[in-house]
């Protein structure tokens, strides 16, 4: 992959499912499976036997991961969904959000 267009900390919108249209941050970019994990986004339900670990058992709420072609950035400005472009900015490659043309890393 040349660049990564989504990267760790950026804010995301979701664009398709039961959590369409919510923002959250970027906690895990899987590049490899096409995945991110977005805090507070995608909780999956698992219920847990008691164990010595611990031993009341019970139900683990967590995020899992989301195909990352579910999400776009936000955009700096307005908070919208956005595509990304790369443009070289005094030798170094940003990112640029093609809505707004707003930079977001540089």
């Amino acid at each position: 992959m040349a660049g990564a267009k989504i990267k760790r900390g950026d804010t995301v919108v979701i664009r398709s499912g039961k959590d369409k249209g919510r923002t959250g941050t970027v906690m895990q970019v899987m590049p490899k499976d096409e995945k991110v994990v977005v805090q507070g986004i995608n909780i999956a339900a698992r219920h847990r036997k008691p164990s010595q670990a611990n031993p009341q058992g019970g139900i683990d709420r967590r995020e899992a991961p989301l195909a990352i072609s579910k999400v776009a950035l936000a955009d700096p400005k307005d908070g919208k969904p956005t595509r990304v472009r790369f443009e070289t900015k005094d030798g170094k490659k940003v990112r640029v959000a093609v809505k707004s043309g707003e930079t977001i890393d540089g």
